[in-house]
């Protein structure tokens, strides 16, 4: 009788978080935050044909195939913010492909440039996509800072948020509302935290290099075209003018933008990196002898990750395995083939 009714007490638990996680991803995604159009807060970057405004024009579609990539880039500079859009990516074979949902100022600062990344790496057929974050700031790019993670729905089969809140102390990685990752301005990070105004941009390219098991799996152009789709874009940053950088036209303000992590969000973030965090740059002892500066080693993330790559998060002296090297690769110059 006790483990019938604690195996019905699993069972509704079950239930109600896997119910719960449902709610939030659809209901909490956006945060009820002003949507813009694709024509009010983009313009088209590259890939002549391949980037498809929709009928309702609050959605675009971006593609792959064997001719190029192609890409959309904000039309204001923003210095702090909050930026987001609901992903949809491609499905079946999608080995080598990397969509990207990021802020840079490359093209302003090429030598000293910064970053915030989202960037979701495809797979062979029966694998996940993966997602990684990373940042840059004064040009750092020689230390990567990357973090890899799985994740609890099949981002191909609909749309899910993905959020960037950047402060000039904190930013923050959010899928459908679940902070997965939190970035402080430390003094021992020194200029390597982003500071400069940066554009928004979103692209899908050819990472046949690096992307998929280290280069292993390429991109089959058999199963292209690779349609990203795009909606639910939210620009709530503050915008500067190129020539005055230093300065902003309105800095927004909505009771619904986050200021920090309170405790229930803290809670959720640890939550997600028990189960689904797979490379943290932090623990990586095939690459940094000594943790860069600014990491703070968590004991129970550095054993999770050491079960789950021992040479890379043990420090064993092995052959570094390919699929942990710096993903890194200019996006611009690697989205037309």
């Amino acid at each position: 009788m006790g483990g019938t009714m604690i195996s019905h007490m699993n069972i509704i638990v079950t239930f109600v978080f896997l119910s719960s996680l449902h709610v939030f991803s659809v209901s909490g995604s956006s945060r009820n935050l002003p949507i813009v159009s694709f024509d009010e807060g983009y313009s088209h970057l590259f890939g002549d044909g391949n980037l498809m405004v929709l009928k309702d024009g609050k959605s675009v579609h971006i593609s792959l195939d064997e001719r190029t990539g192609s890409g959309f880039v904000s039309q204001d500079l923003y210095h702090h913010g909050y930026f987001s859009a609901s992903i949809k990516l491609p499905a079946d074979y999608t080995a080598g492909v990397v969509v990207a949902f990021y802020m840079s100022n490359a093209d302003l600062f090429e030598k000293n440039h910064d970053e915030i990344d989202f960037e979701f790496l495809g797979n062979i057929r029966g694998k996940d996509w993966r997602i990684q974050t990373n940042i840059y700031g004064n040009g750092s790019t020689s230390k990567g800072r990357e973090e890899r993670y799985g994740l609890w729905f099949d981002p191909s089969e609909e749309f899910h948020q993905y959020s960037i809140l950047w402060t000039e102390n904190l930013i923050i990685f959010y899928v459908d509302n679940v902070p997965i990752r939190e970035i402080k301005r430390t003094r021992e990070m020194g200029g390597d935290f982003p500071s400069k105004s940066m554009s928004l941009y979103a692209t899908i390219w050819d990472g046949s290099s690096w992307a998929t098991n280290g280069g292993k799996d390429k991109v089959s152009y058999k199963y292209a075209p690779y349609i990203a789709e795009f909606s639910d874009f939210v620009l709530l940053g503050c915008a500067v003018n190129p020539l005055q950088l230093s300065k902003c036209d309105a800095a927004p303000e909505h009771k619904m933008i986050p200021t920090g992590l309170p405790r229930h969000q803290r809670v959720k973030m640890q939550n997600f990196r028990k189960k689904y965090i797979q490379y943290s740059y932090c623990y990586d002892r095939s690459r940094y002898k000594l943790p860069l500066p600014e990491c703070a080693i968590e004991p129970k993330e550095a054993e999770q990750l050491r079960g789950f790559d021992p040479v890379t998060f043990g420090g064993a002296h092995h052959h570094r395995s390919k699929r942990h090297q710096p993903a890194r690769s200019n996006k611009f110059k690697a989205s037309s083939i």
